[in-house]
């Protein structure tokens, strides 16, 4: 490691303070620190010394995201061939090399339209890059439908880094949550590419052998559900690359919470919203979607993956321990509200989402105004009884 140590001192050494290409550091220093710990310390004035660094909060999550992202892959394979194929399978690897030939391209166009920008903007404006972009160049491929055309997903990235995310100031400022931003954008913007039922398994749109409607869409037009709760949970059903699998999701959010990266308050506030809201349907029974079981509404869309990973944000959720809870309450309760009222976009997670990132601050506003009433009161009679 000392050889690769010193290459990068020595390509470096252009990039330094005072040289030729000083104005490109932040690029060759994201390189750096990309690979090794950052070399700088804190000399005066911080009040929080601590080992975990962004970068190892981020790849902490990155790292959470994987299993739903292997088993995201093999099921785009697999959801290709049950169809195509009419039930018999090709050899596992065959299954998750089709998957892994649409999802790769995915991901390096996401991460090279992305940090592309974010390189642009750090050397614009003269500081260094942030690794916040790791985990949503790889969240928005994972929220997509498998065959969205590359040329939308590079524009849907663009969108959302400059407009939701540079224009705010850059990591740890952004009002949204990215990656959410990101397939809004795609959802409006080219609707015909993000909803229907072409669009969520491999090819379905070029062979006519292949349809892929989701459980959630066949439930808005009234349909019956083709799938057992065990396939909802395990994931082999069609949707987005990575939201079908609940089992994976939930190996993500369990070293989530064990590390303490993502908030267990929002992700069990947030079930425990949809719950008691897919409940109340289950007893009005009125459509389709209201007599959906409560606990199929947890396990199928984006619910589980949008409540682990994109509610847990930590710059775009609330902070408050109080606030926590009721953002998470909120996301629930909007999500099945959404899905159960608006058949043209049954899945309502994305929607419940950045609706509550525009209120999270309201929310810890009240909150912490909250805790200050209470504690004049007991400073108020405090004071009485010393003078009673």
């Amino acid at each position: 490691m000392k050889f690769l140590r010193d290459k990068i001192d020595q390509i470096k050494k252009p990039f330094e303070k005072g040289q030729k290409f000083e104005k490109f550091a932040p690029a060759i220093n994201a390189l750096d620190t990309f690979l090794y710990v950052p070399n700088h310390t804190t000399k005066h004035g911080a009040h929080i010394r601590d080992a975990v660094d962004l970068k190892r909060t981020m790849i902490t999550v990155v790292l959470a995201l994987v299993p739903a992202l292997l088993f995201g892959i093999y099921n785009s394979g697999y959801q290709h061939f049950i169809q195509l194929n009419e039930g018999v399978l090709p050899p596992f690897m065959d299954i998750f090399l089709h998957g892994l030939w649409k999802v790769l391209p995915m991901i390096i166009v996401s991460y090279a339209v992305g940090l592309g920008i974010e390189f642009a903007f750090a050397i614009f404006r003269g500081h260094e890059v942030n690794e916040g972009y790791l985990v949503s160049g790889l969240l928005i491929p994972m929220v997509m439908p498998v065959d969205l055309p590359l040329w939308m997903l590079a524009i849907s990235v663009a969108f959302a880094v400059v407009i939701g995310k540079e224009a705010f100031g850059g990591t740890g400022m952004n009002i949204f949550n990215p990656a959410l931003l990101a397939r809004a954008f795609a959802f409006f913007a080219y609707p015909t590419f993000m909803s229907g039922d072409k669009i969520w398994v491999s090819e379905a749109s070029t062979t006519d052998a292949i349809s892929g409607e989701t459980i959630l869409g066949s439930l808005a037009q009234g349909k019956e559900v083709a799938y057992s709760t065990m396939d909802m949970f395990l994931g082999f059903i069609p949707g987005s690359i990575g939201e079908t699998s609940t089992l994976a999701i939930l190996i993500g959010a369990f070293v989530l919470i064990a590390t303490g990266v993502g908030s267990w308050k929002i992700m069990v506030s947030g079930v425990i919203g949809a719950a008691l809201t897919a409940m109340m349907f289950n007893a009005v029974g009125l459509t389709a979607l209201m007599n959906f079981d409560w606990t199929n509404h947890l396990v199928v869309g984006g619910f589980a993956f949008g409540i682990v990973f994109m509610a847990t944000d930590p710059v775009s959720a609330a902070q408050t321990d109080k606030g926590k809870i009721i953002y998470g309450l909120l996301i629930g309760f909007f999500s099945i509200m959404i899905r159960v009222f608006n058949p043209a976009y049954p899945e309502g997670v994305m929607l419940a989402i950045l609706l509550m990132n525009t209120l999270a601050p309201t929310i810890d506003y009240f909150v912490v105004n909250g805790n200050i009433a209470k504690r004049k009161k007991r400073l108020a009679k405090s004071k009485q009884l010393k003078s009673a």
